[in-house]
């Protein structure tokens, strides 16, 4: 049985502009509509608790069966949301710093708007590659 994990970023006007799957389980396309569901429905509570710490990773905010939602908030709030079935709490954390400085290199280039979808195939490759380092 293979992991499974859906992560997403979100921009601060709760508009996601980046989505992927990155488990190695088996895909079926009404798992991905219910990972976005259960991602979507976290972001009220990430919301909440955004506002009451100082920290940027909030490791498990919500929990569906046996999936749980780990988030990091960007200084700028633009939420990155993995739902997944690990309990690697540091390569999470890992996967999440690194991810953010990708992002922070998508902002950096002047042709990029922000808050528009990233649709750069290397953003995703290398996403990607996290993802099966740490996750």
């Amino acid at each position: 049985m293979g992991s499974t994990a859906c992560f997403i970023i979100v921009s601060r006007n709760d508009i996601p502009i980046y989505e992927a799957e990155v488990g190695s389980a088996i895909k079926k396309e009404e798992a991905t509509h219910q990972h976005q569901f259960i991602l979507h429905a976290a972001l009220d509570i990430v919301q909440d608790l955004a506002w009451t710490t100082s920290a940027m990773f909030l490791k498990a905010v919500d929990r569906f069966n046996d999936l749980v939602v780990s988030v990091y908030v960007t200084a700028g709030h633009t939420r990155l949301m993995l739902l997944h079935d690990s309990r690697n709490e540091d390569g999470i954390r890992s996967f999440f710093q690194e991810v953010h400085e990708l992002y922070i290199k998508i902002l950096l280039n002047p042709l990029y708007l922000p808050g528009s979808r990233i649709t750069s195939s290397h953003f995703d490759t290398k996403v990607r590659a996290l993802a099966r380092k740490y996750l």
